[in-house]
């Protein structure tokens, strides 16, 4: 077994990006397609804001690439979750079911409604939400009037928010089918994964809605910028309605019909957004190109590349590598970004926040362990 130094792995990162010196970041953008062209379109228009054919494009661009009958444009995925979690019909004082190991986005969404976070376990081999445990979890679920209520609180669990996390797929369909069983709307959180696949099917499209990022460090960036998606015609027209303040229709009246949300997306990121999912494809491949050789270099070594999981193609958002303990993780993240090499460790698990730690959880032992021994590693298009 190969015994890599941190030095070593520097320089092979380094290396790969041809960048002898200087800072290394952990995924930057890469503008070089018709990002300005279009951004001057819209400015010459004056349409800026939130009505413009660009957004209209947007979400008919992402319709087309990800086979989703409906597609919102919204102006961040966190807003995504939020108006899916909505539509999903979660309620004040519900459960959602998602897992610790995640962007506090995941989170914040289900508190903005009120409703309350339960932790389940993610799977070793897709970083995401595991099935099995989902499975254990429900045995504590029965159905009550039509609704899945969770025995031990009471409480009714209203949805299900997996997470794609850094790009993997999760076994989302025996999630949903789980799920299903309980009529337990899935609301995926894609926000890592566009352009990932499980068993040829785009993460986001498994459940009744998904969400998409487009923030500044994603594979596809706008500035800020997400997306709903849905098969459901009711859904996919109530929140395109609330996502513009519920405003009737019409020249010049202002008449709304319900509370809304000013969660349009502005055309000018709608613009931007355009004109990278015209390049998303080649990201992908660029991205896994990195991946493999980032697979190649650490094989049989001491740190283990966590590679996609069988029966999906990963967009490789972020690259991870797991250390053997929590202190060989600690002295590499220190070595990589005192030698500005970006490197990072996963999220402070949800639970182990202030405002989370009164939820209940499962005891969370695979996020745990991940979460100690785990390091993202630079991931950008890398340009030859």
């Amino acid at each position: 077994m190969k015994n890599l130094s941190h030095g070593e792995v520097i320089q092979f990162i380094r290396d790969w990006y041809e960048k002898p010196e200087g800072f290394i970041p952990l995924h930057a953008p890469h503008f070089g397609g018709n990002e300005k062209k279009y951004l001057i379109e819209t400015i010459d228009s004056t349409f800026v804001s939130s009505v413009g054919p660009f957004v209209d494009k947007f979400e008919s661009m992402m319709r087309e690439y990800t086979g989703a009958k409906y597609a919102i444009a919204v102006v961040n995925g966190t807003a995504a979750l939020h108006m899916g979690l909505m539509l999903a019909g979660t309620e004040r004082g519900d459960l959602v079911i998602t897992q610790a190991l995640s962007f506090i986005a995941t989170c914040n969404a289900i508190s903005y409604i009120e409703a309350e976070p339960y932790f389940v376990d993610v799977d070793p081999k897709t970083l995401g939400l595991s099935a099995d445990a989902l499975e254990a979890f429900l045995k504590d679920v029965s159905i009550q009037s039509g609704k899945a209520i969770h025995r031990p609180s009471g409480k009714r669990v209203a949805a299900c928010v997996p997470m794609h996390t850094f790009g993997f797929p999760s076994e989302i369909d025996r999630i949903v089918e789980l799920c299903d069983k309980f009529h337990i709307p899935v609301v995926e959180d894609a926000a890592e994964s566009l352009g990932s696949t499980y068993r040829g099917k785009h993460t986001g499209t498994f459940g009744k809605l998904g969400t998409y990022s487009f923030n500044g460090n994603k594979t596809v960036t706008c500035g800020g910028g997400g997306i709903i998606v849905t098969d459901d015609e009711t859904l996919g027209k109530k929140g395109k309605h609330l996502t513009t303040q519920a405003k009737v229709p019409h020249r010049w009246e202002f008449v709304h019909d319900h509370v809304g949300y000013n969660y349009r997306c502005p055309n000018l990121n709608a613009a931007l957004a355009c004109a990278q999912l015209e390049q998303l494809e080649g990201f992908i491949q660029n991205k896994r190109e990195t991946a493999a050789a980032y697979e190649k270099y650490f094989a049989d070594s001491q740190i283990q590349f966590v590679a996609e999981p069988s029966h999906t193609r990963s967009n490789y958002w972020l690259n991870a590598v797991m250390f053997q303990s929590n202190s060989d993780r600690d002295s590499f993240l220190q070595a990589t970004n005192d030698a500005q090499v970006m490197t990072r460790p996963a999220w402070e698990l949800m639970h182990r926040l202030s405002m989370f730690k009164h939820c209940g959880h499962d005891g969370l032992k695979n996020s745990i362990d991940i979460a100690s021994r785990l390091v993202n590693i630079p991931s950008s298009v890398k340009l030859f």
